[in-house]
Formats: structure tokens, C-alpha cells, sequence
């Protein structure tokens, strides 16, 4: 589905940020990058989103290089991205975006089921504003359920637990298991959640710009768990 070759990138003063990242996520899994602080995990989703150029490599979805493409080009070919801080959009109520996010005309109960999926009640925001009215908690919600609207391949979260507390969070695992079971779409998250980190297929741990560790949740897991000193955190953040 998405392959990283070579995948290079320097900051402004010529620090190495990225340092040669071979990577290729597949549909139906669900892929979680974590790492400490610095490590480049932001970079790596912004070239994967199309917000930064790589400054050497390729990135190729579904055998097509989008290297090139810019956010726009790259989401008309299916690559949809919710930020770790979500935007408000005044003027638009939350029943509105999520038909303009679909692109097409969506009855109540398609609405209904995207937002219950986030952990919001149809009847109480169908109607409210988009915008900073809503806590930081409910903006991450609708953001997610705009992405999940969105006829994408490939999608890209940033910290999704964000601003999600205990309960929603449950609902989101959900939303990434019944994603996984539809087999066309792939899903790529920073997290340093435990929970989702569980969840995932594969986890990929980048460090000093470079992949230092691979695979499967029960070979990963322990190794992150000791370099942490302890349990990696299972709770949400804002309700």
C-alpha cells in the first residue's frame, strides 16, 4: 500500500532529522509509530501527509509515486490526516462538516453512527458550531469522525488519544478494529498510548531519525516497557 525508500530529511540548519527510513505499510493493519521525543515521528507523518517535501527518496502509494503531490493532490488520492490539535471551522455546524468531509449528501443515520463511533451523541451536536465553543476534547472527536468520513485508503492520526477520555478512547479502539476488518484502508498512528499500542498489527519505533524496532505488539512491547522504566500510560487526556 504506502512504501518509504530512503526517506531523507534535514532541518533548516542541516541537523538530520530522517536518516534513510525504509518503510511500507499495509492495508488492513493497523500501524502504530512511536518513539521518544525528537525522534522524528512528526516528520515522517508530515512527508506521509504531504505537508513536507522529503528532501531525498520516494514514497509510493499503491505503486503510484506521490512523492511530489502536495497535502491537497495527495488527499484526492486518499490520504486522509487528523492532527494531534484539531482546527475549529466557524460557520459550519458538526452535521454539515461531516457531509462536506464525506463529499456527499449523508442521511441521519450514517451521521448518526460517525459520531457514535467518536463517543458524541447525534441529537446533542448535530447542530452546534465547529468551532471554539467546543472543548479541546469534542474538537479531536469531530476531527476523527471527519476522517473516518472521508473515502480514504490511507489514514494518517496523530495522537489520537488526545483529548479523549477512558470511555471514548474504548470507542476508538473499536472504530480501528472495524476499520482493519474492511481490508482497504491501511491505518498509520503516532501514539505513546498502551492501549492503542496493543492494538496495533505492527509497531515501529523510531529513534535519532532511524527505525530501531519492528514487529508485532508481544516482541515490541517489553523492550518499550523497559526503556520507560515502567508501564507505558493507558488513560485518555481531556473528557
Amino acid at each position: 500500500m504506502l512504501n518509504l525508500q530512503n526517506i531523507y530529511w534535514a532541518a533548516p540548519d542541516n541537523t538530520p532529522v530522517l536518516r534513510g527510513i525504509n518503510l511500507a505499510i499495509k492495508k488492513g493493519r493497523l500501524t502504530v509509530l512511536t518513539g521518544p521525543n525528537g525522534s522524528g515521528k512528526t516528520t515522517l507523518f508530515k512527508l506521509v501527509a504531504g505537508l513536507l517535501p522529503p528532501q531525498s527518496g520516494r514514497i509510493l502509494l499503491d505503486g503510484e509515486d506521490i512523492t511530489p503531490l502536495d497535502v491537497t493532490q495527495r488527499a484526492q488520492k486518499g490520504v486522509c490526516l487528523a492532527f494531534q490539535q484539531p482546527v475549529g471551522f466557524k460557520g459550519l455546524t458538526i452535521g454539515r462538516l461531516l457531509e462536506l468531509a464525506a463529499g456527499e449528501a449523508l442521511d441521519e443515520g450514517q451521521r448518526c453512527a460517525l459520531l457514535s463511533q467518536v463517543g458524541l451523541a447525534w441529537e446533542e451536536y448535530k447542530d452546534r458550531p465547529a468551532d471554539g465553543s467546543l472543548s479541546g476534547g469534542e474538537r479531536k472527536r469531530v476531527e476523527i469522525a471527519t476522517v473516518l468520513a472521508r473515502p480514504g485508503r490511507l489514514l494518517l492520526f496523530d495522537e489520537p488519544e488526545a483529548g479523549l477520555d477512558l470511555w471514548s478512547l474504548a470507542g476508538l479502539l473499536d472504530v480501528f478494529h472495524t476499520l482493519r476488518e474492511c481490508r482497504d484502508k491501511g491505518m498509520l498512528l503516532i501514539s505513546h498510548q498502551a492501549r492503542l499500542l496493543e492494538a496495533a498489527d505492527e509497531i515501529i519505533v523510531l529513534a535519532g531519525g532511524r527505525i530501531v524496532g519492528q514487529g508485532p505488539p508481544a516482541r515490541i512491547l517489553p523492550s518499550l516497557t523497559a526503556e520507560n522504566h515502567g508501564p507505558l500510560p493507558r488513560g485518555g487526556g481531556e473528557a
